[in-house]
């Protein structure tokens, strides 16, 4: 069965994220300012014309998340999907624990709600997302902007953001490997001790009052974290020996540190402006003297036009 589709182009830019943000695992992302964008219009034949990062790989028909989303998504609800022409830019490292999957996912979500006509509120674009992910940190996170708080409820997904104006500097720490979220995910333990499950608790509500509150003197106690990366450090190398630069407080700059999602990423809050010679003390810090770092902001989250 077929059902009436659009032709009309869409231009959508979507923002990396940074999930399981400090001990908020599974719970908090942050949106940030690098970006997939993409200008879609129907076509005969499915065709993707990338630029950017990892661009070839984006370019691949074969497996590619957007497109296998979109088909999806309309083909369970009887529509047959019309060809596409994406013309594409990636900012986002893939692989890199910066959301590259859940901005690729709600991109096809994206696609298939403009061309099959399906009207979806942003509610339902959401939870089709957040299932299809399987967690709300990242889509919730990449569609809303700022720092946002997610949770899956018997009533569906509940939402909340904040810190979407505040001017801090995001630095991405990437290494040159990447790691796959189903494996940093079977390093994670069954269960924790109630003392741990008491930090992060105490850790997420201070790191909730620091971004609502722009309090980034609150960063470095709330970006702690006992749940997942003690878990995750031998995976990724390049975290014990950042997570210290936050100890340093005014020397450095750096407000706190977390692992960026699974991982292997590094993400490090920094006040504005930034010291010229943060970069230098963080590959110092990493032993690493060649070690990618990109400078970015906090992101508003999706844009549609």
């Amino acid at each position: 069965m077929t059902a009436s589709t659009q032709s009309k182009p869409i231009h959508l830019r979507l923002p990396a994220t940074s999930a399981n943000l400090g001990p908020g695992f599974d719970a908090v992302g942050l949106a940030m300012g690098l970006y997939l964008t993409i200008d879609a219009t129907t076509a005969e034949d499915f065709r993707i014309d990338a630029t950017g990062r990892d661009a070839d790989l984006c370019a691949n028909l074969e497996n590619n998340l957007i497109l296998t989303t979109y088909m999806d998504v309309l083909a369970v609800r009887g529509i047959l999907a019309p060809g596409l022409h994406l013309q594409l830019h990636n900012e986002i490292p893939i692989g890199m624990g910066c959301g590259s999957s859940a901005s690729a996912l709600l991109a096809g979500i994206l696609l298939a709600n403009h061309f099959g006509n399906l009207n979806w509120t942003a509610q339902q674009i959401l939870e089709e997302a957040c299932r299809r992910e399987g967690h709300p940190d990242n889509v919730a996170a990449c569609y809303l902007g700022g720092m946002t708080v997610s949770s899956i409820t018997k009533d569906g997904l509940v939402t909340a953001t904040c810190g979407q104006e505040l001017d801090w500097t995001l630095l991405l720490a990437l290494p040159s490997a990447s790691l796959s979220t189903k494996k940093a995910r079977a390093l994670l333990p069954d269960r924790y001790s109630r003392e741990d499950a008491v930090a992060n608790i105490q850790a997420t509500a201070l790191l909730v009052t620091a971004f609502a509150q722009g309090r980034g003197d609150l960063l470095r106690t709330g970006m702690q974290d006992r749940l997942h990366q003690p878990y995750r450090a031998k995976a990724c190398p390049l975290l014990p020996l950042l997570l210290p630069l936050a100890d340093m407080m005014g020397d450095s700059g750096i407000l706190g540190v977390a692992l960026s999602g699974a991982g292997p990423s590094v993400l490090l809050i920094a006040g504005t402006p930034v010291s010229s010679s943060v970069d230098d003390l963080v590959r110092e810090a990493a032993q690493d003297p060649a070690l990618e770092i990109i400078h970015t902001t906090i992101s508003k989250g999706v844009v549609k036009v």
